[in-house]
């Protein structure tokens, strides 16, 4: 078995540089329901959970381990549509770059 949705959240955080408390915010639940949801003791609601995906700029099949963190051109075009707006001017770099740059 892959890596459990905490896992998943845990990794996703440190990426974009978020804290536990700043993803719980911007989602609208507590810091002590995220908490529980990274570790484990507890299951999100599938709307929480793309909530998440959302503000964590990938997809809620990458947190519930159904597909891989490697998006294909249509999954990157949803997920670029879905997030542009919030996404701050170095998020955008970083994904032109990510998308276009060389590793």
């Amino acid at each position: 078995m892959g890596k459990a949705l905490g896992e998943r959240i845990s990794e996703m955080l440190q990426k974009r540089g978020i804290q536990q408390k700043e993803l719980a915010e911007r989602i609208g639940i507590t810091e002590a329901a995220m908490s529980r949801y990274i570790a484990g003791t507890r299951e999100p609601k599938p709307d929480v959970i793309a909530n998440m995906a959302t503000a964590l700029h990938t997809t809620s099949d990458y947190l519930l381990g159904i597909e891989n963190d490697v998006f294909n051109y249509h999954q990157v075009r949803r997920v670029i549509a879905r997030n542009a707006s919030s996404m701050t001017e170095q998020e955008k770099k970083a994904l032109i770059d990510a998308l276009f740059g060389e590793d």
